[in-house]
């Protein structure tokens, strides 16, 4: 079964990122039916654990497979295969690919009208577990600006990011519309450098809604939103239940068709936080818009008063 290479790199493959089998196919540069026809084997002998996202099909090496020497064997030489081929190295740009059509979405001009967030009871809803300083929050994925209309009557000083030009334009509307002077505007990834540059040892709230279904790689994503947070300050995500609208995904360029609480707690709980909790939002809330009909979580967990990751990056940067 581990005698045939294109099944060595597949598991290689595999083992270093959960891919599709249509992404897998690229690497690979088969066809997906031969994809899938070398995974079957491997599936069948617990090498390959898939689960459904929609009609794909995930991929990544089962938990505990690379404990038996003889596939810890075959990995080495997959991925000795893989890097020979460039495939390994491509892996980030297929990963990267996942976001495009996202980066497209949010690109389009789209008028705005300012208002009080409709989402608001929700947002309220989330945050009622928050107790503690409000000295700075983080607005991770501001878009155009919609939490401002909470966060920035409640913290002395809110830094909101987002790496679209338009989306931040939008947001801008709403700055100036309403006054919020203790709002600064960032153009930038979550993680970047000028980011961390602005946030100093960190802020006191983190939120980042509705921006995990985008990501490309979540579990990193969620290690860079605890990074902004201060030692013993607060990271709230607030994310779709999974859901299985094929449409509303193709239509909103979702990467992921949202997460079950277990997926949520999990990223959270492997980037660092404590004292994780989820709850899915009442779904009598008013929502509007074409997500109305999906179910909403929040997860709420704490960045460990001891930590000093954060402090050391802030150093590096400096």
């Amino acid at each position: 079964m581990l005698s045939d290479p294109t099944r060595l790199r597949l598991l290689a493959l595999s083992a270093e990122e959960e891919l599709s089998v249509g992404e897998l196919a690229d690497l690979l540069a088969e066809p997906q039916p031969n994809v899938s026809r070398h995974a079957a084997p491997l599936r069948q002998a617990g090498l390959l654990a898939d689960r459904r996202q929609g009609t794909r099909t995930l991929v990544r090496l089962a938990n505990g497979a690379e404990t038996d020497p003889v596939v810890l064997d075959a990995l080495a030489t997959g991925r000795r295969l893989c890097a020979q081929d460039g495939s390994l190295d491509r892996i980030a740009e297929v990963v990267a690919h996942r976001d495009a059509k996202a980066r497209e979405f949010f690109a389009q001009p789209i008028p705005i009208e300012i208002g009080v967030s409709p989402e608001l009871p929700t947002y309220l809803f989330a945050l009622a577990g928050l107790i503690g300083p409000r000295e700075l929050a983080v607005d991770a994925g501001t878009g155009d600006g919609m939490l401002l209309d909470l966060l920035a009557p409640l913290y002395g000083r809110v830094v909101a990011i987002d790496r679209s030009p338009a989306q931040l334009a939008r947001a801008r509307q709403r700055v100036l519309a309403h006054g919020y002077h203790n709002v600064e505007l960032i153009e930038d990834q979550i993680g970047g450098e000028e980011v961390m540059n602005a946030i100093g040892i960190g802020a006191d709230l983190v939120v980042a809604t509705r921006v995990l279904h985008h990501a490309p790689r979540p579990r990193t994503t969620m290690q860079e939103l605890f990074a902004l947070a201060r030692p013993g300050g607060k990271v709230l995500v607030i994310d779709y239940v999974r859901y299985e609208d094929e449409r509303f995904q193709e239509q909103q360029a979702d990467v992921w068709m949202g997460f079950s609480p277990l997926e949520l707690a999990g990223h959270a709980e492997a980037a660092g936080l404590v004292d994780v909790s989820v709850a899915e939002l009442p779904a009598g809330f008013v929502r509007v818009g074409p997500d109305a009909h999906l179910g909403w979580q929040s997860l709420l967990g704490t960045r460990p008063a001891n930590s000093a990751k954060h402090l050391a990056h802030h150093q590096e940067q400096s």
